[in-house]
This record gives C-alpha cells, structure tokens and sequence, in this order.
C-alpha cells in the first residue's frame, strides 16, 4: 500500500466537503447561479440569449430552483441528509456556508488562504510534503494518528503556531528541528518512537524560542537529569508532559521538575500548586539523590470465596487410604531483569516445608526464587499453557490451607532499571491468578504391614499371655509412638480456580497505586472419584454379604430404625432447611495491590 502526502489528504477532504455539489456550488438549484450569470460581462449573442433565458426562468421559477435560505438550512441543520460528518471542522461548515452564498469564491487560491487550521487526522499520512507551503495564513496543523516516521521543517508555513503530530512513528528530531517554524507555540510529539538522551538536545531555545507548551508523552525518554537540564533553556515554556515515559518511574521525579522549571505552571495536565513548589523546595540542587531505577511493591491480600474442599467420604477413609492435602496460592506476573525483594522470605520457607511431607524430586530443576518457592514440575507445565504475551517473570505467593477466608500476607519489593522494560510491562498489564494445589500422599509399608501381622498373629497371641495387659499395652503404644506411618506423595495436582487482568497503565500517568479486588465468580465444588484402597474393596464386600443376609428377613429393630431414618429425610426437606439453601454463594476475590515509590 503506498503512502499519502498531507496535501493529497486535504484534496481528500476537499472531496468530501462536496462544495460543487447539491446544496453547494452554483448549479441550476441556486439562483444566485443566474444572477452571476447575468453580470458576467461580454459573450456573444447567443451567450446574451441564454442570459436572457435564464433571467426569464429565474422570474417565473422552475421547480428545479432552490431559495438561498432553504440551501442554507440544508447546510447547516444536523438532521439534514447533507449535514457534514461529525469529524469536520467549524472552518469546513463556514467555507461550505460560503460555497452556498458566494460560489464564485471557492477557488484554490481562496481555499490556500481561508484556512487558518488544518486537521488531518488518522488518514495514513506519511509525508509532509511542500504543498503545505500554499496555505499562507496557517496557524495550527493537526496531523495526528498517521504514520509520519521524518518530518521536513521546510515544508512547514512558517506562520505556525500550533503543530501536533501525536500517535506517529517519528524516531527523531532533527529534521524537524532543520527549519523549525519560528513563532510556534505548542509542539505535540506524545505516543511516539523517540528515545531518550540522544533527542534530548533537539527540546531547547535554539530551536523553539516561543514555546509555551510541549507535550512528549508516552515516548522512551529516560534520563531525567539530561531533559529536565535541556527543558530549562525554554524560559517561556508553562505546559510540559513527560508522563507515560520511563522516567516518571523514577523516584522524586515530579519534585524535581517542578523544583528545576520554577515558571512551570501545568505538568502532566495537572496543575502545580504553591504547596507542591514549596514542599519541593531545593530538590533541583541535590541531583545526585536521583537514581535510575524504578522501586514497586507488590501486595496480595485476602482470598474468599474458595469451597470447601475437603468431602465426607475423606473424613470417614481408613488408614489406608490416602492423605489429602489441599493448599492454595496466587501467581502473578512481574518484568524480568529486576530484582525482587521479599520481607518474609524465610517465613515462607518454613511454612511450606511444613505443610506436606512428600518426598522430594532431586531431578527436577530448581525453580525461580520467590514468596511461594520454587516451581513444581506441574506448575511449570501449567504455565507453558498460557501465550506468553509479555517477557514477565512469575511470581507465587505462600502456600496456605483452606479457609473461609485466607490472608495471604504477601509483601514484595521489586526494583529495576530496564526502565523501558518496565514501561511496556505496566501497559500492558498484569495477570492475577488463584491456583489450588492437591497431593495425596499414600503409606508406603501398608501393605507389608499387613502381611507380617497375619503371619506372625500366632506367635503374638502366646508370648501375650505370659505378659500382664498393661504392660502388654504400654509397649505397644511405645512402638506405635516410635515407628510412625510413612508416606509417598504423588506429584501434585493443579488447577487454575481464577485467572484475571490487572491494568496498570495507570501508574504511569499520575497515579502511585493500583488497588484491585479480582472478582473470578462463584466457584462450583469439583466432584472427584477417588480411587478405593484395598482395604475398602474388602469392605465393600462384606456389606454386600450383609445385604443378601438382611434380604431374607428384616428384624422389628431394624424396620424401626428405617422409619426413623426415613423421618430425619423429611426434616431435612423443612423450611429451615429451604433457608440454607437460599445462602447467596460468596464470589472467588483476591485483593491485590501495586504501589510506586515515590
């Protein structure tokens, strides 16, 4: 696709204004069209004929003929099928206003000289050519949201003002600043490309003697010293924006621009105050407390809404059965390249080691050092399932058991001077999740254990009776006591219980925290089908031998206890009953905060 000058862009937009056109220009439905007509000097007979005919139509009125107000209410009400386009201008609905009164006027020499304000907005744009050079009264030019990657200065009238080329791909300035228009104002160059301290010596008085307000947000500037030291030259600069730079990350850094550029009154479209000019005092003397690194704390509250995970039938397993553990944390995304600070590091050791007894897996690679330990395996492969949208390290809280409500209690620092990194990283956010972790841990020696006391039940029974029964049983307990039942744990099990997005784009614009409560929704019990132990199965079927045996016939007893029974069910139908079941759900939340150090 090839490029677009400015000029041909405007000529675009000469098209659409349709000034030649119904209710415009002077065709047969204006009848300002005869009497131009009319007056025009000259012209044979046959040319004085067909004045006179017209003069003749215009007396009698064809219906073809529109009055000049009703033209002018075509043009100018809203609700007219020829209203202009929302994105037009005042100055296109005056010049289409005169194109209906004066039609004789709309020339390009006229046109070059009528506009004072030129706006060329998200066209495509990427060259600024020497048309522009026609438009001799040219105050403010608006080319923003194109793709102008080098703007020649020559090409520019040198009656400007105003000059706004936000939301381009311009990398530099030195072509800009070649022939800058001398009176120029305002200068817009926000959500561009240009890069710190190598632009830094284009923003001074040699190129922009009369500049009152300039706006570079949302580029890569990163030294603060260097800009703040080149800004200074501007004596008559009042509007600065620097927000959605690097540098804004940088602590101290509203202070000290405000204490190095005394005149300026608005930074960052918010106004300086007295109190702030005075509680900054004497900052812009002390440079050296200014450090290129970016200092953020992380903080994750309270988990609600989690269910219960633990089930009846794993309340009531035997001994052989498996030990379940269930603990929960939550991840989140930070920038690499920066090193993180953990006030309880040593806490969340301890706590974790103290949760689970499983054995540990020499080969697996260590994981990243964080709040929650390293990375199991099966966190690992959970992980590879997300898009890795962004270059981010992962970060997990400590590993907690179910509760109602789980406080968390994460605190960390994490400093960092990939400050561009940093930049891209809070635009486009973090990811919060709440992840639940399951490990069934089985006996090892059950089994053995089992079989060694079938064999040996004999020789048990006859060196018992010799012994008296208590101190049969106290040693008993003492072995028991000495040899504890040991486990083998599967490798964990994960789930994904809530996922969610964290904007933080704001923090570079003002803002110095981001507190969020991540709503995830209502939970639903996960139903699982745990596998039966060996010692189940054999109980499954004795019940099943006692069911045949009660088949046969039912004692009085036992038909009262099913009455019984079948009355407690009922009960439970009642409306204290309905009441526990009209219990709104509790939502999954986590709380969840991100603060800039200022």
């Amino acid at each position: 696709m090839g490029g677009l000058s400015a000029s041909a862009a405007f000529r675009e937009h000469l098209r659409r204004l349709c000034l030649g056109e119904f209710p415009c220009g002077a065709g047969s439905w204006n009848r300002s069209h005869f009497k131009l007509r009319k007056r025009k000097p000259g012209g044979n007979a046959a040319q004085r004929e067909a004045d006179a005919g017209t003069a003749q139509h215009q007396e009698i009125g064809t219906p073809s003929e529109e009055s000049l107000e009703t033209l002018m209410e075509f043009v100018s009400s809203q609700d007219s099928p020829w209203a202009l386009p929302p994105d037009c201008s005042p100055e296109d609905q005056h010049l289409r206003e005169l194109a209906v009164q004066s039609p004789q006027l709309i020339r390009d020499h006229f046109i070059f000289l009528f506009f004072r304000s030129l706006r060329i907005v998200d066209k495509g744009v990427n060259e600024v050519d020497e048309h522009l050079l026609k438009f001799h009264n040219l105050e403010e030019l608006i080319l923003s949201a194109n793709q102008i990657s080098k703007i020649n200065s020559a090409h520019l009238p040198r009656t400007l003002k105003v000059l706004e080329l936000c939301g381009n791909e311009i990398i530099g300035l030195q072509d800009l600043c070649s022939h800058p228009p001398p009176e120029l104002q305002h200068l817009g160059l926000g959500y561009n490309r240009l890069l710190g301290s190598s632009e830094d010596k284009y923003l001074t008085a040699e190129f922009w003697p009369n500049l009152l307000s300039l706006d570079l947000s949302f580029n890569n500037f990163t030294d603060l010293l260097g800009i703040v030291s080149k800004l200074a030259t501007l004596r008559r600069l009042r509007t600065l924006v620097l927000q959605g730079n690097p540098l804004v990350l940088i602590p101290g850094y509203r202070g000290f621009v405000i204490d190095s550029l005394p005149k300026l009154c608005i930074l960052d479209d918010r106004n300086i105050s007295p109190d702030e000019k005075h509680q900054f005092h004497g900052l812009s003397s002390k440079p050296d407390l200014i450090v290129n690194k970016a200092q953020l704390v992380v903080s994750v509250g309270k988990i609600t809404g989690l269910p219960n995970p633990i089930k009846p039938e794993e309340l009531e397993s035997g001994p052989e059965s498996p030990v379940i553990t269930h603990s929960y944390y939550v991840t989140y995304e930070f920038v690499e390249r920066e090193k993180a600070e953990d006030t309880n590091s040593d806490e969340v050791i301890k706590v974790h080691k103290s949760q689970m007894v499983a054995t540990p897996n020499t080969g697996s690679p260590p994981g990243s050092a964080d709040t929650g330990g390293s990375e199991s395996p099966a966190m690992s492969s959970l992980l590879k399932q997300e898009s890795p949208a962004k270059r981010a390290n992962r970060h997990l809280t400590l590993r907690k058991p179910w509760a109602e409500t789980i406080e968390c209690s994460h605190r960390k620092e994490h400093v960092t001077g990939d400050l561009v990194a940093l930049k891209a990283f809070l635009i486009a956010g973090t990811t919060v999740t709440v992840v639940e972790e399951k490990v069934l841990s089985w006996p090892i020696a059950a089994a053995l254990a089992e079989d060694a006391g079938k064999k040996g039940k004999a020789e048990k029974g006859k060196a018992e009776k010799g012994k008296p029964k208590d101190g049969g049983k106290g040693d008993k307990q003492k072995k028991k006591k000495e040899s504890p039942v040991e486990l083998r744990s599967d490798p964990p099990l994960l789930r994904n219980l809530g996922s969610g997005h964290v904007n933080l784009e704001s923090l570079l614009t003002g803002d110095q925290l981001v507190a969020v409560v991540c709503d995830f929704g209502v939970l639903i019990a996960e139903e699982t089908t745990q596998p039966p132990s060996p010692k189940e199965k054999d109980g499954k079927k004795s019940t099943d031998k006692n069911k045949k045996t009660k088949s046969g016939g039912e004692s009085p007893g036992s038909q009262k206890t099913t009455v019984a029974a079948k009355g407690k069910g009922k009960n439970k139908a009642s409306p204290e009953g309905k009441e526990v079941q009209e219990i709104q759900p509790v939502p999954l939340t986590v709380e969840f905060q991100v603060q800039l150090i200022q």
